[in-house]
């Protein structure tokens, strides 16, 4: 009989997977109905990823009442529930509105050298954010510099988590598991090795920039690495965080 359920269950998932619907469409320019080429879309429900071909189509796993994520630079990120007539009627057109970005004065400043090697090379900004490792983790730590007390902080983030880290991931285990489909999808991780916003991982993830910020210092992650940081570093640098904070609450 339990033989009987199993395969049952198993006939029914695999099914479930072969039913997905997909939805497809075109993204267009609002201002004069131009196609838009490689806007990346995003999937927040079953975190999967699609890009728009040159003439604007697209196509994406998704069901009912998922809500698709469409970006690209120089326009303003929307998002788009699918409905039953989506699905029923086919392609839908998606239209996007260019930003209004005012470019602000650029004032440029000569190096100012003195011709001798040994004052100059003194001069130049040299950024030391040392990494530590620990027997037994896979993973480094950024200490953030190298004063005395950089080896306590990075200590006391990994043995001693903070209540912050208990609010974020303790009570949110269900969408902090969209960290390991992220890092799965390659779409997704095409997209955010392009960005530095932080956008599209508020939009997957129930934290906003604040909040990333402070896991990250948590885990002792430096703050040139906050600034300087692409998405998808950003995005392994949080999974770390949240896999390690797993280990510590198992034991």
């Amino acid at each position: 009989m339990k033989k009987f359920l199993f395969t049952f269950l198993l006939l029914f998932l695999t099914l479930q997977a072969f039913s997905q619907d997909v939805v497809s469409g075109t993204v267009m320019n609002a201002a004069d109905d131009k196609p838009i080429e490689k806007v990346h879309i995003v999937n927040l429900n079953q975190v999967k990823g699609a890009v728009s071909e040159e003439d604007g189509s697209f196509k994406l796993q998704a069901t009912v009442n998922d809500t698709l994520y469409f970006s690209y630079l120089g326009f303003r990120s929307i998002k788009v529930r699918v409905t039953n007539d989506w699905l029923k009627y086919g392609s839908v057109k998606v239209k996007m509105t260019e930003l209004g970005i005012a470019l602000e004065e650029v004032v440029l400043k000569p190096v100012t050298l003195t011709g001798y090697l040994e004052i100059d090379a003194r001069n130049i900004p040299i950024y030391e954010n040392n990494r530590y490792s620990i027997s037994g983790l896979n993973a480094g730590y950024e200490g953030g510099d190298n004063s005395a007390s950089a080896i306590s902080r990075t200590l006391g983030a990994i043995f001693n988590p903070a209540d912050l880290m208990h609010n974020i991931f303790g009570k949110k285990p269900k969408q902090m598991r969209k960290l390991r489909q992220m890092k799965e999808d390659d779409e997704i991780r095409t997209l955010l090795r392009n960005k530095f916003d932080r956008e599209t991982l508020i939009a997957l993830l129930p934290i906003n920039k604040v909040e990333i910020d402070e896991i990250l210092q948590r885990c002792s992650y430096s703050k040139d690495f906050l600034r300087s940081a692409n998405d998808l570093q950003i995005l392994d640098a949080l999974s770390g965080c949240y896999e390690e904070y797993r280990v510590l609450q198992r034991n």
